[in-house]
């Protein structure tokens, strides 16, 4: 895994209690093109992409790349979770791994971000210890605030970009006890 170092890709299949996280295959192309082509999960971070374009420019195996996991519940697609290089600006996130994550609207409410994205975090501090990691999100989006604290983000900064106040936290290392 280029990015993120020299981690071997793709891992075994994460199970948690409900979820799997696995690398994307040709089934879940149509799953992505909701998924990035829907407005309700793209409300805070830009807009959709016009469905059209993703039909013609996705390829067969959508998403297929180092630290991109598909979110599975019971064989379908239900989001996506992914760990890569910061690629902002922001000096606090420069070096770090950023999580990140979209879910189908109709996967909302349920918990399956947290479990997925608390899986994601085990599996990167077990292939890659004392990584920090960051992640970004608007500061109006509440239910993404809520799930950095319960995932164990703190703030580090808040700032402008996208035409919002942008909120930056960072989950430090656990370090193992003596």
């Amino acid at each position: 895994m280029s990015d993120l170092g020299p981690v071997a890709w793709p891992p075994e299949p994460i199970k948690t209690e409900r979820l799997v996280l696995r690398e994307s295959e040709a089934r879940d192309r149509a799953a992505f093109i909701e998924l990035l082509a829907s407005p309700e999960v793209h409300t805070y971070l830009g807009g959709p992409r016009p469905r059209d374009d993703l039909e013609r420019e996705l390829p067969e195996v959508p998403e297929r790349w180092p630290g991109s996991f598909v979110v599975d519940l019971d064989g379908a697609m239900i989001g996506q979770v992914l760990l890569r290089r910061a690629m902002h600006r922001r000096p606090a996130a420069a070096g770090k791994t950023d999580l990140g994550y979209l879910f189908l609207p109709q996967a909302w409410g349920f918990g399956y971000a947290a479990e997925a994205c608390a899986a994601a975090l085990d599996w990167l501090a077990g292939v890659l210890p004392g990584e920090p990691v960051v992640l970004t999100t608007q500061s109006a989006n509440v239910s993404s605030m809520r799930l950095a604290a319960k995932l164990g983000f703190t703030e580090v900064e808040r700032f402008h970009a996208w035409d919002a106040e942008q909120w930056l936290g960072l989950r430090s290392p656990v370090t193992p006890s003596a």
